[in-house]
């Protein structure tokens, strides 16, 4: 069953646009993401092969890259559960005491970074994650403390209720969140 969700072009909300994925702009967007342009055109490799990987899809793919080096530490190609990314212990082993990594991985239904992200961002002492939506948006982000994910949660429901769709509410919750927690995000242009 899991096969059959993962065959490419199977969720049409979840194709990649390849010609804007190939493009200038969408290349620029990686421009400024580190003062260094070899780790930047590293990242940006990685973006196309994740979002090519899991086109039409609802499956993350994630990548680990030391913000240093531009060294791949990790990744995780190989999930079959939708919408999350597993640490296999390898992972954990690979990233463990490393505090310059950038974690990037897809989000297929192209929503910012969740709590999660920025929680997980904060256990492992991550310089940066980058969030690499299917419809070409671009996140980054970072944290230095854990957030309740009830609260994010009752933010949200708060925005959506007053006629928000769900992107525009997890937007609103972290701008929210934002002012009040050790938090950072940002839309990358």
């Amino acid at each position: 069953m899991h096969l059959e969700k993962q065959r490419y072009g199977r969720n049409k909300q979840t194709l990649i646009n390849s010609s804007y994925i190939d493009g200038g702009e969408y290349r620029r967007k990686f421009d400024r993401i580190t003062d260094n342009e070899d780790i930047n055109r590293i990242i940006y490799v990685k973006a196309k092969e994740m979002l090519k990987h899991r086109s039409g899809t609802k499956i993350e793919d994630m990548y680990w890259i030391n913000a240093d080096t531009g060294e791949v530490v990790a990744k995780v190609t190989d999930q079959t559960i939708e919408e999350q990314i597993d640490y296999p212990d390898a992972v954990k082993k690979a990233i463990s005491g490393l505090n310059n990594l950038i974690a990037i991985h897809t989000h297929p239904n192209s929503l910012p970074p969740s709590v999660a992200d920025f929680n997980s961002c904060a256990k492992h002492n991550y310089a940066i994650g980058l969030i690499i939506c299917h419809d070409g948006t671009v996140y980054e982000y970072q944290s230095d403390e854990t957030i309740s994910e009830k609260l994010f949660d009752l933010y949200v429901a708060r925005y959506i209720q007053e006629g928000k769709d769900e992107k525009e509410a997890q937007l609103k919750a972290l701008d929210t969140l934002q002012d009040n927690y050790s938090i950072r995000f940002r839309e990358v242009r």
